[in-house]
């Protein structure tokens, strides 16, 4: 089992799904983050349900009071750590 912090690492310049407080979600990749779990998505995209097709916000900060949970890439858990 991966620390949190180990898993956002290994999620660097990867897909990522992320879950805000007020139900939004947004898809992005993951280029930064900080202890504080503050994330720095490129090509991000918010999903609605109402509209049906993501809207595209470009490259944004999203501060880490706002994040229920973050959702890796596929296999990114599986991987073995040091």
């Amino acid at each position: 089992m991966s620390r949190p912090l180990e898993l956002l690492d290994r999620s660097l310049n990867k897909a990522i799904l992320i879950r805000l407080k007020g139900q939004r979600e947004l898809r992005g990749v993951l280029k930064s983050f900080d202890v504080h779990m503050n994330l720095y998505i490129e090509m991000a995209e918010e999903l609605t349900a109402k509209e049906g097709r993501p809207s595209n916000l470009g490259s944004i900060l999203v501060r880490g009071d706002n994040v229920v949970f973050i959702s890796p890439p596929v296999g990114a858990d599986s991987q073995a750590s040091d």
